[in-house]
C-alpha cells in the first residue's frame, strides 16, 4: 500500500489570486489579494519565502508571524490564519491595502479630507499605546510601509518584523540591514555611548513624526527634511515638533499626545473623531445617549467618506435596531447609508429590516417608516409588498392619530403600483370610501381624494367605472374647500378614463353646480374642467370617427405607465412632515368666533405686510361676485382654449390660496362643520349619497350613481336629423347613444333641466342682497367723497399765482 504526503499548500482553505502582488513593503514579506476557497470573502495574505543562506530574515519573519498571531486588538491588524512550512510561510488577514498606495489612489480621486487622516493618525497612535503602555513592547518599525488600510478606511499597524520587548528580554532591538527603513531611525541611536536619556517609546515617536511628515508631504527624502513642515496642518504643526525634537527625552507618551491632540481647537478635535470613538464604545453606553447620538448622526454622514458609512456605521446601525432597542431614531440614519448601497446589498442588508420595522406597535417608527418610503419602495419586489407590508400599513388608515392617517394616505401612491387585484380594487377603496366620508379631518378627506386621483389609471376598468365618478362628486360637496378644488381637479386629472355618456350625464352637471361655489379657487377651477370636458364632447361632434381614439382607455386594463401622467396633477394638501395634521392635533377644539375675516399670520420684520383676505360666512350670492368682479377689473379673457396638455394642474397651491393665509385651517373646517359657512346648494357628506356604502357595511363600496332617465316617447335621435347639408349623415352619431328610447312614460324628474325656472330660484333673497349691496355701494361713495371735501379744506384757499400740484 502507497501512501502520498499530503501538499498543506493545495489544503490551505485560502487561494492566492492570479493579479501581481498588491505590494512588497521594505521587510522580507510580499502582499497579495486572496480569498476564502468556500465563501469566496476576500483577505490578505502576506508570502514570505524560504531561501537558503537567509537564516536571519527567516527568523524575523517567524517573529512577526508568531508575533500578530498573539496580539489583537483594533487598530492592529488583524491575523485569520497562517501556514508554515519548511519553503514558505503565509499569513492571511483583513483585506487591506497598503497605505501609499491608499494614498495615492485617493488623491488621484481628489485626495482625502482632513478629518480622514485625523482618524486615521489616532488609530495608529493608539496602537503604539497599547504596545507600549498595556504589553511592554517596541514597534520598532513604524513607517508608512507599516500601516495598512482596511475596506472602511480604518487605518491598521502591521509591520511587527522587528519588535521587542522594552524590558530587553529579548537582548535588545534586532538588527534590520535595510536602508529604506534605517533611514527612520532617530538620531541619538548613533550614539553608542547610551549616555543620552531617552524614554523607551522615544524612538517609536521619532518614527511617528517621520509617519506625519510622509502622509502629508509624500515620501522623506532625508532626516533634514523633518525640519520644514510642508503640508502639516497647523493645528498639529506644536504636536508634531514634540516628536521631532532633538532631545527624545521630551518626547510625549502616546497615549499623552492622543490628549494633546484631542484638545478643544487641536488637529483630532472634529466630529468624525468623535462618531467613531462613540462608536467603538457604544455596547457600553446608555440608551440615552444612544438616542442622542442616533438623532444627530444623519446630519453628519453627508460630509463623511462613502466606505465609512458603507463599513463602519451600517453595521453598527443594524446592530442598534436589532439589539439595542434603538427604535426609530435609527431610520433617517440607516436610509442616508443605504443611498451608498448597490441593489443586491440593500435587498440582503436594508430590505429584512425594513420588513421587521413595518410590523413594529410603535407609532413613531410606523410614521418614519411612511415618510421616507420613496427612499427604499423601488427595492421592495411585489410579493414582499402584499404580504408583508401592506397588511401592516393598513392599520394607519384605522389610527386614532391624523398624522399616521395622512401619512398612510399618501403611501399609497408609492405602494399602488406595486399591489395585487384584491389589495388595490377592494381593501383600499373601503378604506378611501371610508376616510373620503366620514373622517372628521378636511386635510385627510383631501389628500385621500388626491391620492384617488393618482392611482385611478392602476385601478381595474369596473372599479374605475364604479368608484371614480362617484368619489370626486362626494368630494365636490365637502365643506372643506381643498377637498372641493380635489374633487374638480381629480375629474380633471383622469378626464381620459370617462366615456362620452358619463362626461354628459354625470361630470358636467357636478362641474356647473361650482361655478357658483363661495370660494374662488373652487370656481376658477370648476371652469377650467368644464371647458376642457366641453371641448372633448364637441371635438367628437365636429368628428365621429375620434370617438374611438378618445374612449381607448375608458375599458382599458389597469396600466402603471398612465400613473406617471397623473402623479403631477395635484399637490397634497398637507406637505412636509405632516405639519398642518400636526396643527390640527394641538389645536384645541374651541368654536371660532363668528368673524367675516380670519386674522393673518404675523408678518416678518422687512416684508410689506399683505392685506387680509376676507372669508365669506355665507355662500356669496351672484350680485355680490359681480360687485367683486367689478372691483378687481378686468376680468381674464375666458375665450381662451384650455388644452389638456397645456393646462398645469400641477398642485393644490391655487385650492389653498385663500386657506394658506389664515391662521389656522383647523377652525375653518370647524366653522364648515358647524354651520357658520352655509351651502345652500350643497349636501352635507353623510347625506342620502346611496353610490357610497351604506353605514357599516364594507360590500357596497363605491356603487355607480343612478342611470340617465329615459327621453319621452317620441323623441327623435339626432342622427336622424337633416341639418341643412346636402344629404343625409351616413356616419354614425356617437351622441345618439346618449339618448334611450323608451315606450314607457318617464318619471316626473325635478332635477330635469327643462322643467327648471331659473328666473324664479330665489328671486327674492337675490333681490334683497343685491339691494344691500347697492346701498353700502353707495354708503361708500359718500365716505369718499365725504374725505376729500376734508382733505380739500385742510389745504385752505389757494394763494393767487400759485400753481396747482396736486
Amino acid at each position: 500500500m502507497w501512501f502520498f504526503a499530503r501538499d498543506p499548500v493545495r489544503d490551505f482553505p485560502f487561494e492566492l489570486s492570479q493579479e501581481p502582488p498588491e505590494g512588497s513593503p521594505p521587510g522580507p514579506w510580499v502582499l497579495h489579494r486572496g480569498r476564502k476557497k468556500a465563501t469566496g470573502s476576500p483577505v490578505s495574505i502576506f508570502v514570505y519565502d524560504v531561501k537558503p543562506g537567509a537564516e536571519e530574515q527567516t527568523q524575523v519573519a517567524k517573529a512577526a508571524f508568531k508575533r500578530l498571531k498573539t496580539l489583537r486588538h483594533p487598530n492592529i491588524l488583524a491575523y485569520i490564519d497562517g501556514l508554515e512550512t519548511e519553503k514558505c510561510l503565509h499569513i492571511v488577514t483583513e483585506a487591506v491595502t497598503p497605505l501609499g498606495m491608499y494614498l495615492k489612489a485617493r488623491a488621484e480621486a481628489g485626495g482625502l479630507k482632513e478629518q480622514e487622516l485625523s482618524w486615521g493618525l489616532h488609530q495608529v497612535v493608539k496602537a503604539l499605546s497599547f504596545l507600549v503602555n498595556d504589553c511592554g513592547l517596541i514597534h520598532n518599525n513604524v513607517c508608512m510601509a507599516a500601516v495598512f488600510v482596511d475596506r472602511a478606511g480604518e487605518w491598521k499597524l502591521g509591520g511587527l518584523d522587528y519588535m521587542y520587548s522594552a524590558q530587553g528580554n529579548d537582548g535588545g532591538p534586532p538588527r534590520k540591514g535595510i536602508p529604506e527603513l534605517e533611514q527612520y531611525d532617530p538620531p541619538e541611536l548613533a550614539d553608542s555611548s547610551g549616555r543620552v536619556l531617552r524614554e523607551k517609546w522615544s524612538a517609536d515617536m521619532w518614527r511617528l513624526g517621520c509617519l506625519i511628515w510622509e502622509v502629508f508631504n509624500g515620501p522623506l527624502p532625508r532626516a533634514a527634511a523633518l525640519r520644514s513642515t510642508g503640508k502639516i496642518p497647523k493645528s498639529l504643526v506644536p504636536h508634531y515638533c514634540e516628536l521631532v525634537g532633538a532631545n527624545p527625552k521630551v518626547r510625549p507618551n502616546p497615549a499623552r499626545f492622543l490628549q494633546n491632540c484631542q484638545a478643544p481647537g487641536s488637529f483630532m478635535n472634529n466630529r468624525f473623531v468623535e462618531t467613531n470613538l462613540f462608536l467603538e464604545e457604544i455596547q457600553i453606553k446608555e440608551a440615552v445617549e444612544k438616542q442622542k447620538f442616533f438623532q444627530e448622526l444623519s446630519k453628519s454622514l453627508d460630509s463623511f467618506p462613502e466606505d465609512f458609512c458603507r463599513h463602519k456605521v451600517l453595521p453598527q446601525l443594524l446592530t442598534a435596531f436589532e439589539f439595542g432597542n434603538a427604535g426609530a431614531v435609527v431610520l433617517t440614519p440607516l436610509f442616508k447609508v443605504g443611498k451608498f448601497l448597490s441593489a443586491e446589498e440593500y435587498q440582503q442588508k436594508i430590505i429584512p429590516v425594513v420588513v421587521k420595522m413595518f410590523s413594529s406597535t410603535d407609532r413613531a417608527m410606523r410614521i418614519r417608516l411612511l415618510q421616507q418610503m420613496e427612499q427604499f419602495i423601488q427595492y421592495l419586489d411585489e410579493p414582499t409588498v402584499n404580504t408583508q407590508i401592506f397588511p401592516h400599513v393598513v392599520h394607519g388608515f384605522l389610527d386614532t392619530n391624523p398624522a399616521i392617517r395622512e401619512q398612510t394616505v399618501k403611501s399609497m401612491l408609492l405602494l399602488a403600483p406595486k399591489l395585487n387585484e384584491t389589495n388595490l380594487n377592494v381593501e383600499l377603496m373601503k378604506h378611501f370610501a371610508r376616510l373620503q366620508a366620514k373622517d372628521e379631518q378636511g386635510p385627510i378627506r383631501c389628500n385621500t381624494t388626491v391620492c384617488l386621483g393618482k392611482i385611478g389609471s392602476y385601478l381595474s376598468a369596473s372599479t374605475r367605472h364604479r368608484v371614480l365618478t362617484s368619489a370626486f362628486s362626494r368630494a365636490t360637496k365637502d365643506p372643506f374647500a381643498p377637498s372641493r378644488v380635489a374633487g374638480v381637479l381629480g375629474f380633471a386629472a383622469t378626464h381620459n378614463l370617462y366615456s362620452l355618456s358619463d362626461c354628459a350625464h354625470k361630470i358636467l352637471p357636478v362641474l356647473c353646480s361650482l361655478t357658483v361655489d363661495p370660494e374662488k379657487s373652487v370656481r376658477e377651477q370648476a371652469f377650467k374642467a368644464i371647458r376642457s370636458f366641453l371641448s372633448k364632447l364637441e371635438s367628437v361632434s365636429e368628428d365621429p370617427t375620434q370617438l374611438a381614439e378618445v374612449e381607448k382607455d375608458v375599458h382599458a386594463a389597469s396600466s402603471p405607465g398612465m400613473g406617471g401622467a397623473a402623479a403631477s396633477w395635484a399637490g397634497w394638501a398637507v406637505t412636509g412632515v405632516s405639519s398642518l395634521t400636526s396643527k390640527l392635533i394641538r389645536a384645541n377644539p374651541v368654536a371660532p368666533p363668528p368673524e367675516t375675516s380670519v386674522p393673518q399670520r404675523p408678518t416678518p420684520e422687512g416684508h410689506p405686510s399683505l392685506a387680509p383676505t376676507p372669508v365669506p360666512a355665507t355662500p356669496t350670492t351672484s350680485s355680490h361676485w359681480e360687485t367683486q368682479q367689478e372691483d378687481k377689473g378686468e376680468a381674464e379673457d375666458s375665450s381662451t382654449a384650455d388644452k389638456w396638455d397645456d393646462e398645469d394642474w400641477g398642485s393644490l397651491e391655487e385650492a389653498e390660496s385663500v386657506l394658506v393665509q389664515q391662521h389656522d385651517w383647523n377652525l375653518r373646517d370647524q366653522a364648515s362643520q358647524a354651520g357658520q359657512v352655509s351651502h345652500p346648494d350643497r349636501k352635507s357628506p353623510e347625506s342620502d349619497w346611496s353610490s357610497w356604502e351604506a353605514e357599516g357595511s364594507w360590500e357596497q363600496g363605491w356603487q355607480e350613481s343612478n342611470p340617465p332617465e329615459p327621453t319621452p316617447e317620441g323623441t327623435r335621435l339626432a342622427s336622424e336629423y337633416n341639418w341643412g347639408g346636402p344629404e343625409p349623415s351616413d356616419k354614425g352619431d356617437p351622441f345618439a347613444a346618449l339618448s334611450v328610447r323608451s315606450s314607457t312614460q318617464p318619471k316626473p324628474d325635478t332635477d330635469s333641466w327643462g322643467e327648471d325656472n331659473w328666473e324664479g330660484l330665489e328671486t327674492e333673497s337675490r333681490q334683497a342682497k343685491a339691494e344691500v349691496a347697492r346701498k353700502k355701494r353707495e354708503e361708500r361713495r359718500r365716505e369718499m367723497e365725504a374725505k376729500r371735501a376734508e382733505k380739500k379744506a385742510a389745504k385752505g384757499p389757494m394763494k393767487l399765482g400759485a400753481r396747482k400740484l396736486d
